[in-house]
């Protein structure tokens, strides 16, 4: 149905923040223009002409539709199209799937593979660039951790990077970080054509708009991808009907900035790496590691200079930040900028943070005072936290200190949540009750505020006031949802642990149906 008129009723529609319960919704030109009971719906005459459609939805749940904050669309689609490790419970299954994935496409360039996890393993530790050479001989391989800042290649790929061996991150059994990684990455890009990219970035899109996401910001870099892949991604989201905002990953680059027409120079744009491969980086060492603190990428003084430039420009500034080390790195930078623009210049920017994993207090009260928005991602904490967890394994008692979800609402910072897909997979829902039941009792978010921060929070941090609700006058971006449980006193399904998640009817994007559980095969 792509009706320009719409009247939905005979649901229960959630109104964050408003009292009452409404049944009825009615949709034109792509704008909400009615909200309210079935007995008022009735005397609506949006549809006065008869050729709008009138759609019973038989008790379901109407919300706004998620927005996810943080996606790397075309290694999502890769993900779903190719070689996905997520899950991998050994070491010896994800050479078993490599070998299985190099037998049923032997033609392909390059064999991409993303997931991988070593934590949990019982051989305790990553496939080495041999065992990648033994499962698929003679095949460039290229096997991404979970987190995405480091990899292992196999020796037919790593042949082919010119002065791998001399650079910062690269060791012998094959594995890539650092500079190194950047290397490998930039022979990828001759590796995967833009065909193979633009298929992989179509079904991410489906898969956004399978789970009621509409809205995605597309964390574009440098050392991620090629600048054509910006516009692979805009063609796969227009087709899909999904609303792609794109920010580009580079230090400085304004004039880059605008011939990309990209909303601003954030995103991964790196100021340290992650927990997982000890990249990110620590005031204090590692516990499992007494020999390094990570690694940090940007100074004070080069946020300052960035936030500055991008401010002037009418770009939004912002990096990838995970340790204490660089988050303070960060809002000193923030601090400095300040004293160049002024508090009030700066917090209209709406600059943005992604991950800010482990702020200090001193950090989370700049933020709050500047209007820094905070992009993070729950499932970090769902799959990684908690005593046991791999957090506490590289942290130690530190992982306390990771995800503080609370500490960042309280401190008045818009949060706003998404996946970092594929590093976590795609699903609001699920983000939403890893915030609820954060493993630090704590730091829990109520279910409302974390519905917010993953629908009119996305798209405040996009800089876009016309969507995230459902009240009039904004666009009609709406999800159906059959909830298996109850609802909570906020009018939101209820969570439990282990727990049905609400599954996906129909999705409407400015009034127009994308996507109907019903019509899909």
């Amino acid at each position: 149905m792509s009706a320009a008129r719409a009247l939905y009723r005979n649901a229960r529609v959630h109104q964050s923040g408003r009292s009452g319960r409404a049944t009825s919704l009615a949709v034109e030109d792509g704008r909400i223009v009615f909200v309210g009971d079935d007995d008022r719906a009735g005397a609506y005459r949006g549809t006065g002409d008869g050729s709008g459609a009138v759609v019973d939805l038989d008790g379901a749940l109407v919300t706004a539709a998620f927005v996810d904050s943080h996606v790397h669309t075309v290694r999502t689609g890769l993900a779903i199209t190719g070689l996905d490790l997520t899950g991998s419970a050994t070491l010896a299954d994800t050479l078993d799937a490599l070998a299985g994935h190099a037998t049923r496409d032997a033609t392909a360039g390059v064999l991409v593979g993303q997931g991988w996890d070593e934590t949990d393993w019982p051989e305790a530790r990553p496939p080495t660039g041999e065992e990648l050479e033994r499962a698929a001989p003679g095949r460039r391989s290229y096997l991404t951790r979970v987190d995405g800042h480091s990899s292992v290649i196999s020796p037919a790929l790593a042949a082919l990077v010119p002065g791998l061996e001399q650079l910062d991150g690269w060791t012998a059994d094959g594995r890539v970080e650092r500079d190194a990684h950047h290397a490998v990455r930039d022979v990828l890009e001759g590796l995967i054509g833009p065909d193979e990219r633009l298929a992989a970035a179509r079904a991410a899109c489906r898969a956004m708009a399978a789970r009621g996401i509409v809205g995605f910001h597309e964390n574009a870099a440098p050392h991620i991808g090629p600048e054509q892949e910006i516009e692979t991604v805009r063609q796969a989201a227009a087709e899909t009907g999904l609303r792609a905002t794109v920010y580009w990953g580079e230090l400085m680059a304004v004039d880059t900035a605008r011939r990309l027409g990209v909303a601003g120079l954030a995103g991964d744009l790196v100021a340290d790496g992650a927990f997982g491969s000890r990249t990110a980086a620590l005031s204090a060492p590692y516990s499992d590691r007494a020999d390094t603190c990570g690694h940090a990428y940007v100074s004070a003084e080069q946020v300052r200079d960035h936030v500055v430039a991008c401010t002037e420009a009418g770009l939004q500034a912002g990096f990838h930040c995970i340790g204490d080390a660089a988050l303070d790195a960060i809002g000193e930078g923030l601090v400095l900028a300040e004293a160049v623009l002024g508090t009030e210049r700066v917090g209209r920017a709406r600059h943005r943070l992604e991950h800010v994993e482990m702020p200090s207090p001193a950090v989370i009260e700049v933020l709050g005072r500047l209007g820094v928005v905070a992009s993070v991602q729950p499932m970090f904490d769902a799959l990684w936290g908690g005593p046991d967890g791999m957090y506490a394994a590289r942290l130690g008692e530190r992982w306390r200190d990771t995800n503080p979800f609370h500490d960042l609402e309280a401190g008045t910072i818009r949060l706003v949540f998404g996946s970092d897909s594929p590093v976590t997979p795609l699903g609001p829902w699920a983000a939403i009750r890893a915030a609820v039941l954060h493993h630090r009792d704590d730091q829990r978010l109520p279910t409302y505020a974390a519905f917010h921060a993953h629908t009119r929070g996305g798209t405040f941090a996009a800089r876009d006031d016309e969507g995230g609700v459902l009240a009039p006058g904004q666009r009609a971006d709406l999800a159906v949802w059959d909830v298996p449980g109850g609802l909570t006193d906020a009018g939101l399904p209820d969570l439990p642990p282990g727990g049905e998640l609400p599954v996906l009817r129909r999705l409407v994007a400015s009034g127009t149906t994308i996507h109907d559980s019903e019509e899909t095969p």
